[in-house]
């Protein structure tokens, strides 16, 4: 997901952005428990729920950027505006990536939801978190000539064995094909995103972050509709107040809160640090499934879940040992 600094003061402490990370982590490891939930007592299917995560997302960080502006102090002269980026930002790039961020998002979480009704939360959630950072340093290489490393490579090849292993060692009730390829097709839209804010980024573009994501939400929310009408977009189900709660805390705290901690956090934590902690989405998740939801763990799938953990946690190390030699040499050149 795009890191960006739009909630976040520019006093926040380390500490305090850390422990707002490890929130979001955990909260987004949830979105797919109680989307599972859903699907167990309703018919609601995965564009229905991921357009009312997107349309409910909206209003709630709406609200927030209207109370932000509220409390927002008025700078003295323009000049010294809080928003730069925005500013020197075309219009044309501008709309450019508010679009891919939106079609982006719109495939990531349709896509999640999809795998994790075809094949579990557990195993969905591993893939496209697993998957999501693996693409993003192919896609790199491939389009902006980032080299991978010795330590890229290895990690990039124990996230394809690791992947191997959950595909062609899970049970059939465990981990299904189908399943595992709409988790990675999330993955290459959660990539798609992220590579794009990086290439903006290098070129000098960029804007505040928590306006971009409203308006992916926005986008979102206007190409999942019709979908979701065709799919049904209102649930049949017996139990309707807890299918409305679960929506509710779906678009809350998985989606606007933990949006908003995970920007103020990646703020002020380096890159590698904020990639680390994120494991703890689909370690939360895999926890949740096993514990609240009885889905069961094979050999195969936990060790398949390891390799790919202990791959985004080597590409997270491999960015940090090569961000401390730019820093080195950067000084050196002081």
């Amino acid at each position: 997901m795009p890191a960006g600094s739009g909630v976040s003061g520019p006093g926040l402490p380390v500490g305090r952005g850390l422990f707002f990370l490890i929130i979001a982590g955990i909260a987004w490891g949830t979105a797919g428990a109680a989307g599972s939930l859903v699907y167990r007592i309703s018919d609601l299917g995965p564009l229905a729920l991921s357009f009312w995560r997107s349309a409910g997302g909206l209003v709630l960080l709406l609200g927030a950027l209207a109370l932000r502006r509220r409390r927002a102090p008025v700078p003295a002269e323009p000049l010294l505006s809080a928003e730069p980026a925005l500013s020197a930002e075309s219009p044309r790039r501008r709309l450019l990536r508010t679009v891919a961020t939106g079609v982006g998002l719109t495939v990531f979480q349709s896509a999640y939801f999809a795998a994790v009704e075809a094949t579990g939360l557990a195993v969905g959630t591993v893939v496209t978190l697993g998957a999501g950072p693996v693409l993003i340093a192919l896609g790199a290489r491939l389009t902006m000539g980032e080299r991978l490393g010795g330590g890229g490579l290895i990690a990039v090849t124990g996230a394809l064995a690791g992947l191997g292993v959950l595909v062609l060692g899970g049970e059939s009730g465990t981990v299904r094909p189908a399943g595992v390829a709409l988790a990675i097709l999330s993955a290459a839209g959660y990539a798609g995103i992220t590579l794009l804010t990086r290439r903006l980024g290098r070129d000098g573009g960029g804007a505040d972050a928590m306006t971009t994501t409203a308006w992916a939400f926005a986008i979102g929310s206007v190409l999942l509709l019709p979908l979701a009408v065709g799919e049904g977009l209102m649930p049949h189900t017996a139990e309707p107040v807890r299918v409305i709660w679960l929506l509710v805390y779906i678009a809350a705290v998985p989606t606007a809160l933990a949006y908003a901690l995970y920007f103020a956090g990646a703020a002020v934590v380096r890159a590698a640090t904020v990639s680390v902690i994120m494991l703890l989405e689909p370690v939360s998740a895999a926890v949740i499934a096993v514990v609240l939801l009885d889905e069961r763990l094979t050999v195969a799938t936990v060790a398949g879940t390891l390799l790919l953990l202990a791959a985004v946690a080597g590409l997270a190390l491999a960015e940090a040992r090569t961000a401390a030699v730019r820093r080195r040499a950067a000084a050196a050149l002081v």
